[in-house]
């Protein structure tokens, strides 16, 4: 028996509920509070009403979750009727659900023709756990050990496409409302599909609303923005958003990091460790974490680690060591535990903190570097099967 469960979409009268009124009328919910307010106007409300009748509605969408107009009990029944013949609450589909023996969550979800992204819910021991959000669809970066690398950029994501993949895993996960204790999903983290740092007005965009106390909640202390190295946007995105910081690093010279990473030619690792301390709001607290996979005889021998060292003097941060996540086609072999254990006291040694990272929903393409691979390629098989037998039928 398969260890991964798929689950089938959203009831076909939902589905179809959705498409029937896509033409006339729009979802209010991943809206943030200034584009409510901008669709109420568009449908009569009073100017001096609007600012209260936002407040309703979006804490009604972000702290309860509702997917009815008339759930939202403080609005007469008269407003209510309005706002159902104008608006939705519809969510995009869900194309694919799966879930990992370990209990990871993938998402693959549409959000508009051609437009499909991936999410991953990674629960943690202690029950709470991360929602890995993707912030383009696609990716231009074409980092040699990253699968998602090897998808072309489609576009940009909008705020709202960002705030959406937050909502997905709320209604999956049953986690409304806001207020209610043991929430699983506690932290977001920009470590999905694209380069976060590439479309940084809609992530701080998207961060307004799910950071928002009145709707979503997630504090920016618990959001962590992971960039390959756009080191123009670094200090920008850190006063926008507040967000704590990540870097995939992976190389600590510039040869083998340009080697695999091109776009360490852009922006080598003096301007980007610079970057780094000139980080806003950075303090023993506040470390910025470096990510770095562990690529068999590449990057991961004790000279390797001296490297690294020397490259993160003074800076407070810690070091994610990432086992390397194998993909169809590539070449790149994951460090033996040993070697990775013996990486990981060096770099302890020299005190900075260097976890481990264990290694989460392998078996559904869910981990690290995995993301829009697996469920893109059946999906294409699938198109060339059914292509053939329609072909054979009208034969």
């Amino acid at each position: 028996m398969s260890s991964t469960t798929l689950i089938n979409t959203a009831p076909d009268a939902v589905q179809t509920s959705a498409a029937e009124t896509v033409e006339t009328k729009i979802s209010l919910v991943g809206l943030g509070r200034d584009e409510i307010s901008a669709e109420l106007l568009r449908i009569g409300i009073e100017p001096k009403k609007v600012k209260m009748r936002t407040k309703q509605v979006f804490h009604w969408i972000y702290n309860y979750g509702v997917t009815s107009f008339d759930q939202m009990t403080n609005i007469a029944k008269p407003l209510r009727g309005k706002l159902e013949d104008a608006f939705t609450l519809d969510r995009p589909e869900i194309v694919e659900r799966l879930i990992s023996v370990d209990g990871t969550r993938k998402y693959l979800i549409r959000m508009s023709p051609g437009v499909e992204v991936e999410s991953v819910f990674i629960p943690d021991v202690s029950k709470t756990g991360a929602l890995c959000v993707s912030s383009q669809v696609g990716c231009t970066l074409t980092c040699t050990f990253c699968h998602t690398g090897t998808q072309r950029l489609v576009r940009n994501l909008t705020a709202r496409e960002i705030v959406l993949q937050v909502i997905i895993a709320r209604d999956d996960l049953g986690e409304w409302p806001t207020t209610q204790e043991n929430r699983r999903l506690t932290n977001i983290v920009f470590m999905g599909m694209g380069e976060p740092l590439y479309n940084t007005e809609k992530v701080g965009d998207a961060l307004d609303t799910i950071c928002d106390p009145e709707g979503l909640g997630i504090g920016r202390r618990r959001i962590t923005v992971s960039t390959s190295g756009v080191v123009p946007e670094i200090g920008p995105m850190g006063e926008r958003t507040k967000a704590q910081l990540a870097i995939s690093l992976h190389a600590a010279n510039d040869e083998l990091r340009s080697q695999i990473m091109p776009i360490n030619k852009k922006y080598p690792l003096k301007e980007l460790m610079q970057a780094c301390r000139d980080y806003p709001g950075l303090s023993n607290s506040r470390r910025i974490t470096f990510e770095y996979v562990m690529l068999k005889g590449i990057n991961d021998q004790p000279w390797h680690a001296k490297q690294l060292i020397k490259l993160l003097k003074g800076i407070p941060c810690k070091v994610n060591l990432i086992p390397f996540n194998p993909w169809p086609g590539t070449d790149y072999v994951c460090s033996d535990a040993e070697t990775i254990k013996s990486f990981s006291d060096m770099v302890n040694a020299a005190g900075y903190a260097s976890p481990i990272r264990k290694t989460r929903g392998q078996d559904i393409f869910a981990a690290c570097g995995q993301l829009k691979s697996d469920s893109e390629k059946k999906r294409a098989s699938t198109l060339r099967k059914e292509a053939k037998a329609e072909k054979v039928a009208k034969a």
